[in-house]
């Protein structure tokens, strides 16, 4: 898809009745590569995902000299690791819009002796890095903001001797989970005090699972402070991953808006993933969930029966546009607050909602780190989601239940799933796709 389609999501005549796969999570695919990359030897990553997310991952993997390949129809990578070493010296690395690439790949190219820049699109020059440069400095790595602005573009290298350092833990938990990777192989180990108000706790938890499946320990020394011990190595080997969640999420809220019932198989019932908290917000809104060895499946109430809440999300602020899209469709206010971090994203995501809801006919009010969203009748419009995956498929759900809902820049949702719209197709949606000059 280009820039200029749009997409429409045609209202469903019976509730929303599917079994849906979901290709593998991003957040635990770019980490495996990173602890690929780490090992010595030959891993390979199973229901691995295929997006622009990780294509920018793999990409500059090769940059630093890694051998690191996908094959997107069989859903599997392979990384040939070199434990702990950087092949390659003063690489230049483009990290798109990919978040997660910038910062995991900032903390990996510390590692060598090199001297290594990375960059990426105009909003990634404008989402904070400095507090993970920051750190890096602290462990002795030279690490620098190459405008001054406290962004990319960044150069880092000259190794990492490890020890002691502070981070803001109130920006992104990606910088801490950068450093958790990488911490075995400095020369001291690394230990992490987490300063500020610590968001998105359960990704941390995420990294810290995956480190110690492929033979890393690290540990919580208190509620505030994190240590891997030197020393230790990742182990070459198969890593499996889950579904993703939060692309799952979507079609959790696409049974919950039309009374209807999804099922994500790949999504066990020990996963830590945190946005599958967005399941407990659904059953607070009214939905009954299961959760069996390997499967979700969550029944939404009849239409018209899903309650107003008011959610905490400061450890799944992805998933707060999922529950601004299914807001029309409650029985009172609907607030998400504790989302500071939705400021700087792929895009202001609390400016971005509030607008978006405003045009589609529904009263927000918003505030630094909160919005909360009065219930009115849908009004047709175009959403604009401002090359932002998220607010793509999050918005598409409200077109479910009203008529007249478009998506403007589908094509967005490349970043981490781009067969969403064909996933969505199958699930019994009709999405019609047109340029802007035939959908008016």
């Amino acid at each position: 898809m280009s820039h200029e389609d749009i997409v429409e999501v045609r209202p469903l005549n019976t509730p929303l009745d599917a079994v849906i796969s979901v290709p593998g999570s991003k957040s635990m695919t770019n980490r495996a590569l990173i602890l690929a990359a780490l090992a010595d030897g030959i891993s390979t990553i199973e229901n691995a995902l295929t997006s622009d997310d990780t294509d920018r991952m793999l990409g500059a993997l090769a940059s630093l000299g890694f051998d690191a390949t996908a094959d997107g129809p069989a859903a599997t990578m392979t990384v040939v690791g070199r434990g702990g070493s950087i092949p390659v010296a003063n690489a230049k690395l483009d990290v798109g819009a990919s978040g997660t690439s910038a910062r995991f790949l900032t903390a990996l190219a510390a590692l060598g002796d090199g001297s290594n820049v990375l960059d990426g699109v105009p909003r990634m020059r404008e989402r904070p890095i400095e507090p993970l440069l920051t750190a890096l400095r602290s462990l002795g790595a030279e690490a620098a903001s190459l405008h001054g602005t406290g962004c990319l573009p960044a150069r880092v290298g000259g190794g990492l001797r490890g020890g002691r350092a502070s981070i803001d833990a109130s920006v992104s938990s990606q910088f801490i989970s950068a450093l958790l990777m990488v911490g075995a192989y400095a020369e001291q180990g690394v230990e992490l005090r987490l300063e500020g108000k610590v968001i998105s706790r359960p990704y941390i938890e995420m990294t810290l699972q995956q480190m110690r499946r492929s033979g890393v320990e690290g540990i919580w020394l208190d509620e505030r402070t994190l240590r891997v011990a030197s020393g230790q190595r990742y182990q070459a080997g198969t890593m499996v991953m889950e579904s993703d969640a939060s692309n799952a999420s979507y079609f959790f809220a696409a049974a919950a808006s039309t009374g209807g019932r999804a099922r994500v198989p790949r999504l066990p019932v020990d996963s830590i993933q945190g946005d599958l908290a967005l399941l407990d917000v659904l059953e607070a809104m009214g939905c009954l969930v299961r959760r069996d060895a390997d499967t979700v499946d969550v029944q939404g109430p009849p239409r018209g029966g899903l309650r107003g809440v008011s959610i905490d999300a400061n450890e799944f602020p992805d998933m707060a546009q999922t529950i601004a899209a299914l807001a029309p469709f409650a029985d009172g206010a609907v607030e998400v607050r504790n989302v500071a971090s939705m400021r700087v994203k792929e895009t202001d995501r609390i400016a971005a909602v509030t607008a978006e809801l405003r045009r589609l006919g529904q009263a927000v009010e918003e505030g630094d780190d909160w919005f909360r969203v009065m219930p009115a009748p849908i009004r047709p419009g175009t959403v604009l989601t401002y090359d932002d995956h998220r607010m793509a498929m999050a918005f598409s759900i409200v077109g479910l239940r009203a008529p007249g809902v478009r998506i403007a820049d589908p094509g967005c949702v490349a970043k981490t799933f781009p067969g969403y719209w064909d996933a969505l197709a199958s699930a019994g949606v009709e999405v019609v796709r047109s340029s802007p000059a035939t959908a008016r």
